[in-house]
């Protein structure tokens, strides 16, 4: 079903997004739209609701009341793996990957959505399955040179240093050919050179034509990279701007002062 209210250049359109948890409102109300081609990040205090939007967006959790379109489709209605195949990919808070396999075979997992051959095809190694494998073999190398780590993919993933597990994580969600990537705090546990090697790929995957949407609590960062700025404070959306403009808004100030 089509979003009449959306205009030509929105992504991803949140109308008035809710949901709750045992009594309390984790996400209050919250609307916004992310614009194709645009780095936008979505801020608050720890507990504001932002992982768990993450969680809306993608479909772990449903909604209680709203709406959540992406192009135009009514996503909210979609499973999990629906929407990855709709082109919503992410990486998580803690960084969620197979550990004890490879770095390469990591990264083929992301492009499961994309795969034709079906699961007796695959037993039988059936020459067309054998193709695509080698395909997807392939394109994962692809998304590992992409991301700097080529040469680590035969290694176990759990063997890698934190920096570079967050690095294949990016790369298997690309591997899955989305349109929106969604970031939870991909800059968290990085030292300072590795923070500002991670701005260079967000903007690098920008330029391919990914549009970023991403939590974060690195400021320095965050105002940097993004075009545009959400901010939650307990659960609801308290502004929204230009970096500029949410860095000068009183009710950002006291929301991250307490005051």
């Amino acid at each position: 079903m089509k979003n009449s209210g959306s205009n030509e250049n929105s992504l991803l359109r949140i109308e008035n997004a809710s949901i709750s948890f045992g009594g309390v409102k984790a996400v209050r109300d919250v609307s916004f739209e992310v614009q194709k081609g645009a780095i936008q990040a979505l801020i608050g205090p720890n507990g504001a609701g932002k992982t768990t939007l993450f969680n809306l967006i993608t479909g772990v959790f449903p909604l209680d009341s709203g709406h959540i379109y992406f192009q135009g489709q009514d996503a909210a209605k979609r499973k999990n793996f629906q929407r990855v195949s709709m082109g919503i990919a992410r990486t998580f808070q803690n960084v969620e990957l197979f550990t004890g396999m490879t770095v390469l075979e990591n990264v083929m997992v992301g492009q499961h959505v994309r795969t034709k051959t079906g699961f007796l095809g695959a037993i039988a190694r059936l020459p067309k399955s054998r193709r695509e494998e080698a395909e997807i073999r392939e394109k994962a190398m692809h998304w590992l040179k992409f991301v700097g780590l080529d040469h680590a993919a035969d290694s176990r993933a759990g063997d890698l240093a934190f920096g570079w597990q967050r690095s294949v994580e990016i790369a298997r969600a690309l591997a899955s050919e989305p349109q929106l990537l969604l970031l939870d705090e991909p800059a968290a546990g990085l030292n300072a050179n590795e923070t500002g090697q991670l701005g260079d790929l967000m903007r690098q995957i920008r330029d391919l034509g990914v549009t970023l949407l991403l939590v974060e609590h690195d400021m320095s960062l965050t105002m940097e990279i993004s075009d545009r700025i959400v901010v939650l404070d307990q659960g609801a959306k308290l502004s929204e701007g230009a970096p500029r403009e949410v860095q000068a808004d009183e009710k950002v100030i006291a929301a991250y002062l307490g005051t």
